[in-house]
């Protein structure tokens, strides 16, 4: 997928979303809190997302999020910005993330890093 903000990481088409593979990914407590600052901050780096984990576990869980449908991640440069798709999981499976995403309390305070700080 392509637009003029550059290419996007593979991802299961909206017809290919799996209910299953959907809660499997948001099964995981870091995920679900990805989730929420995703929805917080509409679109975030790895590195900008403020976690108590690796900046490498962040990239993992991200992984998981896209290849499962979550979220879309765009290629640019040397960044990959990812964000929820939420229009697509409401079509598919209605009323699913607003849930998930109100059962999962983000932390005050930590939606996203105003540095670029290295793993933890």
């Amino acid at each position: 997928m392509n637009d003029e903000r550059g290419a996007w990481l593979p991802q299961p088409g909206p017809d290919e979303l799996d209910i299953g593979t959907v809660l499997q990914a948001l099964a995981d407590p870091t995920r679900r809190q990805i989730v929420a600052l995703l929805d917080v901050v509409g679109e975030a780096t790895c590195t900008s997302l403020d976690l108590p984990v690796k900046v490498s576990t962040v990239s993992h869980h991200m992984k998981v999020l896209r290849e499962s449908g979550v979220v879309s991640t765009r290629v640019d440069g040397n960044t990959r910005p990812s964000r929820l798709r939420h229009a697509d999981l409401e079509r598919r499976f209605p009323g699913l993330l607003t849930s998930i995403i109100r059962a999962t309390p983000v932390p005050s305070g930590s939606s996203t890093r105003s540095d670029d700080a290295d793993d933890r």
